[in-house]
């Protein structure tokens, strides 16, 4: 069925767009729009324009003669558009195929795209002041999307080329991986934002001095801070649960209890009970106020990201082990936890070494690590000579 849009134009006469889309599998193949001055005229064309499509040689010939002249942005709308409900991305993900659809490599025709073309674009992302991650990921989405064109539309792109761009941009040095971040706040720029908060918090909706003490103590994201739930917490063992937790492939129905810290405890149990959500408000609106907040102060370079940083670090420094601060942070391997892990040397906790009679009579070393450590790790006593050895050093 067509839809007839209505718009008043700039001269103040009104024109009636009539759009038609055809799909198959629940998956948009082909979309047509025609604007008219009257609607009437509008409703005759599109029943008309239906009817005819209805013809299989007259859809091939239409969806030919589209991809002839169809845009990158046209393609970049339609995978948002079609698979953005169904893989429930991010919202990172989703800002970036929006500025690339904006950008002006989104008015190139998609089938004449080729290798140089991308590298030129890449070129001048960079000159833009983007960097070489953020220009990589610019590649990565483009090539996304025109897989999913011709796997799943047979649009006839060719995704190809986007591989032969990235190893040319690597090559240049135009792109690369992102670099490992090891930003945590000082002392002072934390007690900074703590008067700053307090005297903000007065005449704001988001209690920000709560938020970003549960993001340093908590390790949890700014997003999943505003997931929390009350019932989901569990006050016999301290901890709770994130819903649909962060993960590269499987998102959807991940969920994983945590620990909290006794501080993040504690900040939760003395937050309001006035919705079902902890901390009901919306992350944009979190990570706005903490920039704005960080500008104010003369703060450079500091993210609300970066308290996960500065939990996680905390917790070495305080003598946790690699398993138990997982079981904070919900992270499944080493390789992806140590990005997060920057402790201070100034900040370790102390090792004390004590002298230990063992039961044959000779001293064995015992090191105490901390309360935190179930165990002693003793180091074996050093065995006696043989008579051999005595014999030798006789």
């Amino acid at each position: 069925m067509a839809r007839i849009r209505s718009r008043q134009r700039a001269d103040g006469t009104w024109g009636y767009t009539a759009e038609i889309r055809i799909h198959e599998k629940k998956v948009v193949i082909y979309e047509e729009a025609k604007t008219f001055s009257r609607k009437a005229a509008a409703e005759k064309w599109a029943r008309a324009r239906e009817v005819a499509l209805k013809d299989p040689a007259t859809l091939a010939q239409a969806r030919a003669r589209t991809t002839e002249t169809l845009k990158l942005s046209a393609i970049i709308k339609w995978y948002r558009e079609t698979f953005r409900k169904l893989a429930n991305w991010g919202r990172h993900k989703e800002e970036s195929l929006k500025r690339l659809e904006r950008d002006p490599i989104g008015d190139e025709v998609a089938i004449a795209l080729d290798g140089p073309r991308l590298v030129e674009f890449i070129k001048t992302r960079r000159l833009q002041g983007a960097g070489p991650s953020t220009a990589g990921n610019d590649l990565v989405w483009i090539g996304v999307v025109l897989r999913a064109a011709k796997n799943v539309d047979r649009k006839p792109v060719n995704p190809e080329i986007v591989d032969e761009a990235q190893e040319t941009c690597r090559e240049l040095r135009l792109i690369a991986k992102s670099r490992r971040r090891e930003r945590r706040p000082t002392d002072s720029e934390l007690n900074a934002l703590d008067e700053h908060f307090q005297l903000r918090d007065k005449r704001s909706d988001i209690p920000m001095l709560d938020i970003w003490h549960f993001a340093i103590t908590s390790t949890r994201r700014e997003d999943e801070i505003c997931r929390l739930l009350w019932e989901d917490n569990d006050p016999k063992t301290r901890t709770g649960l994130v819903r649909d937790a962060k993960h590269p492939e499987h998102k959807d129905g991940n969920d994983r209890r945590f620990r909290y810290t006794q501080e993040g405890w504690d900040i939760v149990q003395r937050q309001p009970r006035t919705d079902a959500r902890i901390f009901p408000h919306k992350p944009r609106s979190v990570c706005a106020a903490f920039t704005r907040s960080c500008q104010l102060l003369g703060i450079k370079n500091l993210h609300f990201h970066d308290g996960r940083h500065e939990a996680i670090s905390r917790l070495f420094e305080m003598g946790y082990h690699i398993e138990e601060v997982a079981l904070f942070s919900l992270h499944e391997s080493w390789d992806e936890l140590k990005r997060y892990t920057n402790p201070r040397p100034e900040r370790m906790r102390d090792i004390q070494v004590q002298p230990r009679q063992s039961t044959r009579g000779s001293r064995s070393t015992a090191v105490v690590l901390s309360e935190f450590t179930a165990t002693d790790i003793v180091l074996p006593a050093s065995k006696k000579r043989s008579s051999a050895a005595r014999k030798r050093a006789a």
